[in-house]
């Protein structure tokens, strides 16, 4: 290797260093997901996947919706006021920090580990001095995380903020991640190795040989392309549960955390060498952590199934089959802990160490707790991720509020809920909600009850989350039951409206030809919001309640605090019967 003039590559390294750290401080920002996700057309005998537009895809959209706001009639002309509420940030820090996580565990694969030592070893003896070797080592660590971001910052580069925004909810997408992910199961399982073409890691590592920082940046790219039969999975699904939030600066936010941790290890143990002598020899071990993550793989990649079937109203992936899937695949992986069974590549257990143990001990005892799921059980700290209760056949668990109807649907003239048959997944037992505005605004000058719109989604975890731990506490849901008319509009329906019901939107400039599109377009051009969920307190006539100062009760957001969202709740009665 040449020698380096230091003055000229440690100029060089903190210009990278600083650069990183401009990106890292800037893009980890809290961001406002502004992504809006409308539906396109749906046949239940012939399904048709297509694209789905975006309601918010830019500035000038944003600029015109203002500018129309006080002529724009509210949807079955009740008032319509532009409200400026604020939306809830969406933060890139759990992805990061997934990212992170991600960055870690594939250091203890086996295309990696085994490589810390020998990289350590090439930058302390063939440095020269320490000095040049520690340099050399920041580089190497920096250069790996240049690659990743790249590779992150190519992703929201070519597919843009409005394609990303599409992913949630879009069927194709959603059905490609489900097969990639099985595919990165199995190949972690051992059944075969993705891999790079060798070519490229021979070109890569001969350009390695040519010295200073080019040499050593050539050496990081060899690195990446060597692993990637180990991170390639990893990296996918980051990719993927990055792109999906919608937000365009998290594919790169997601590479950066991943590359970070990373690069770490073999920076810190270049400049302090004497602690791999403290690692654990490799052996069958490593490919004990392949194995974990590809059963993970597996029983990640039926989320995106089930965004899939909830969406088009396939009516086949319902909670129980779900939950079943997940009952055998932890089965499975607690059995591989404890050795009983094993794969291809595995070597024999005589013996159960402590981490084998207590992982075991963690696999058994969440697929007891997932088992009373089968009979309707809310297992609430997983029930964002699981279908719809309303999904399950054999349903044991009681109604929070002890009865199966609502007094709303008893009393009012309207027998027949429009759209309803469209809804019957997503249901909540016990609330019989509205998914016509102009029904909903009927029941409420019936029934002189204020109206509560739930902003809702087939695919909307935090939707799930909120019906899942929050209605079902015994107080909310008797708010909802028998306080208010509740419309519930799904935002990402790909139900087809009529033609005579399609229009162009004066918000977003697009057409409007879907239900949920309907709702999606109403909610960002009116209550200036595309989050889910999303709550909007109205009187009878659809103007928004105010308490009594005059001033307008906000809309809220997902709120997890069940005295705070009585208080929500609360706050409107009161506003109502005033």
């Amino acid at each position: 290797m040449r020698t380096i003039n230091k003055g000229r590559s440690l100029r060089t390294a903190m210009i990278l260093l600083l650069t990183l750290s401009f990106f890292l401080i800037g893009g980890t920002h809290e961001v406002k997901a502004f992504q809006t996700k409308t539906a396109d057309t749906v046949s239940s005998s012939d399904v048709q996947f297509t694209t789905i537009p975006t309601a918010a895809d830019s500035i000038a959209a944003r600029k015109k919706a203002q500018a129309a706001a006080t002529t724009k009639p509210a949807v079955n002309n009740a008032a319509a006021t532009k409200v400026s509420s604020p939306e809830k940030p969406k933060t890139l820090w759990e992805i990061f920090i997934a990212g992170l996580l991600g960055g870690f565990t594939a250091v203890l694969l086996p295309c990696i580990y085994p490589l810390l030592p020998l990289t350590v070893s090439f930058f302390t003896k063939k440095s020269g001095t320490r000095a040049k070797g520690i340099m050399q080592s920041l580089v190497y660590g920096l250069s790996i995380i240049i690659i990743y971001v790249s590779l992150g910052m190519l992703i929201s580069i070519v597919f843009g903020s409005d394609a990303l925004n599409e992913l949630a909810t879009n069927g194709i997408f959603n059905m490609f991640f489900f097969l990639l992910l099985v595919v990165f199961g199995i190949s972690f399982l051992g059944a075969f190795e993705i891999t790079l073409p060798s070519s490229l890691a021979n070109k890569l590592d001969a350009n390695a040989d040519k010295g200073g920082l080019t040499g050593i940046f050539f050496m990081a790219s060899t690195l990446v392309v060597v692993s990637f039969s180990c991170t390639g999975p990893i990296i996918g699904t980051l990719l993927v549960d990055a792109a999906s939030k919608g937000d365009r600066l998290g594919p790169a936010v997601g590479m950066a955390g991943f590359s970070l941790a990373l690069a770490l290890p073999f920076t810190i143990f270049a400049l302090f060498p004497s602690l791999l002598k403290s690692l654990p020899k490799s052996g069958g071990w490593l490919n004990s952590v392949k194995v974990v993550l590809g059963f993970l793989e597996l029983a990640f990649a039926l989320k995106f199934l089930s965004n899939v079937d909830l969406a088009y109203h396939w009516n086949w992936f319902d909670r129980e089959i779900f939950l079943s899937l997940w009952i055998a695949i932890g089965l499975l992986l607690g059995l591989y802990l404890i050795g009983k069974i094993k794969f291809s590549h595995d070597s024999d257990v005589p013996y159960l160490s402590i981490p084998r143990t207590f992982l075991s001990i963690i696999v058994f005892a969440f697929v007891i707790y997932m088992i009373p799921g089968l009979w309707g059980a809310p297992l609430k700290s997983i029930s964002a991720f699981l279908p719809p209760i309303a999904t399950q056949d054999f349903d044991l668990s009681p109604s929070p509020g002890g009865s199966t109807t609502s007094s709303a649907g008893a009393s009012s003239s309207i027998k027949n809920h429009k759209y309803a048959e469209n809804y019957t997944r997503i249901s909540t037992r016990g609330l019989d909600a509205f998914y016509d505005y102009d029904q909903a605004l009927q029941a409420s000058k019936e029934l002189h009850k204020p109206i509560i719109i739930d902003f809702t989604g087939f695919n909307c975890v935090n939707c799930r989350k909120m019906e899942s731990n929050v209605w079902s506490d015994k107080q909310v849901f008797d708010r909802l039951q028998n306080d208010y008319v509740l419309l519930q509009l799904v935002v990402d329906d790909k139900a087809e409206l009529a033609p005579s019901e399609q229009f162009t939107s004066a918000y977003s400039g697009k057409k409007i030809t879907t239900l949920g599109g309907r709702w999606s377009d109403l909610e960002a051009s009116r209550f200036n919001s595309n989050s889910q969920p999303y709550y909007v307190l109205l009187d009878s006539d659809g103007n928004m309640l105010a308490d009594k100062s005059g001033k307008q009760i906000q809309p809220s957001p997902a709120n997890y605090d069940v005295a705070s969202y009585l208080k929500f709740l609360d706050s409107g009665i009161a506003a109502y019967k005033k």
